[in-house]
């Protein structure tokens, strides 16, 4: 491979990498816990698994469902808890879940 190319990779890897705090996201995942399992796993059917989903795909969620954009399913549900969450606590949430293997 050209080591341009690999440089230019290495430069840009770490605008990809997650600046959240796990640790603030696990603290945070309390009223999450309810829902959608201690460990990210949901006993009941109708909610998502969270454990494991890719980090950009629950920060996206989470703010959709904040700006009431993602409609359906069990969105009265979620607009309101998104709602209370901020973008640091959003990126912390899907830090912590993305995590979880």
């Amino acid at each position: 491979m050209n080591k341009k190319l690999i440089g230019l990779l290495l430069v840009g890897l770490p605008f990809f990498a997650s600046a959240a705090d796990i640790e603030a996201g696990k603290a945070k995942s309390a009223v999450c816990v309810a829902c959608h399992g201690a460990d990210g796993i949901s006993a009941v059917p109708i909610y998502p698994n969270l454990k494991g989903q890719k980090e950009v795909y629950l920060a996206s969620s989470l703010k959709a469902y904040k700006a009431s954009q993602r409609q359906g399913g069990m969105s009265a549900l979620m607009i309101p808890q998104a709602a209370a969450l901020s973008d640091t606590d959003i990126a912390n949430l899907a830090a912590y879940y993305s995590s979880l293997k």
